[in-house]
């Protein structure tokens, strides 16, 4: 049985040409971002953020949740595949990077489909609890800050109807989860996540060897 595929450029450029489906609006987008040198790598990659879309529309999601919006590339896209009457709520702590993103989602007509909130994620989770109550979601996204994601994860369970998924953002770390060697918060807090995610029942799991790791984590009825 053949195993995993090296991903070279020549055969990302090739996956891009047979299925990525972006737009003007989208490149442009990647372009102003990729004006920022030491955060251009924080942008969610467009075929990630195409198959986010494609979760949208296959859970029938009306109500979505974001944590960590930056440039709002994944935010866009999503929000293009909610239903009538959908919406997404995205939450960030720059009011500068979101603004940008806030410009991309008028140009799209997109903007009524999306409530931002600027502020601790953590925190505006905690206030959307209290706002709406528990399950109201369909599928949360989590790409912030990786030294909270473990509360931002079990935050999304309580907010997650039953059925509703997790999608979590960057769980290979650039390959430092398997390094023994590499300690810092934001590996050692991954490295944690992902080993407690394994033996989760509360959920059904898979990790997607692309981009930088992603994990789905669908919420069963064991609680």
């Amino acid at each position: 049985m053949a195993g995993q595929v090296e991903l070279t450029e020549r055969l990302l450029d090739y996956v891009r040409s047979v299925s990525l489906r972006d737009d003007e609006i989208l490149r442009d987008l990647i372009a102003e971002t990729a004006l920022m040198p030491a955060l251009n790598a924080m942008v969610t990659m467009p075929e990630e953020a195409q198959m986010l879309a494609l979760l949208v529309g296959l859970t029938g999601a009306d109500q979505v949740l974001e944590i960590g919006t930056f440039t709002g590339y994944s935010t866009l896209c999503m929000a293009r595949a909610l239903p009538p009457g959908g919406r997404i709520v995205t939450c960030d702590v720059s009011e500068r990077w979101t603004k940008v993103a806030s410009r991309y989602w008028t140009r799209a007509g997109v903007a009524d489909r999306i409530e931002l909130r600027l502020g601790d994620g953590a925190e505006t989770m905690s206030k959307l609890l209290t706002e709406r109550g528990p399950e109201t979601f369909d599928l949360v996204f989590i790409d912030a800050d990786k030294t909270g994601y473990a509360h931002y994860y079990e935050q999304a369970l309580v907010h997650l109807r039953v059925g509703g998924l997790v999608v979590l953002d960057n769980t290979l770390y650039v390959g430092r989860v398997a390094d023994p060697e590499a300690d810092d918060p934001d590996t050692m807090a991954i490295r944690a996540l992902n080993a407690s995610l394994h033996g989760d029942k509360r959920v059904d799991l898979s990790m997607l060897v692309m981009a930088d790791g992603i994990t789905l984590a669908r919420k069963n009825k064991v609680n």
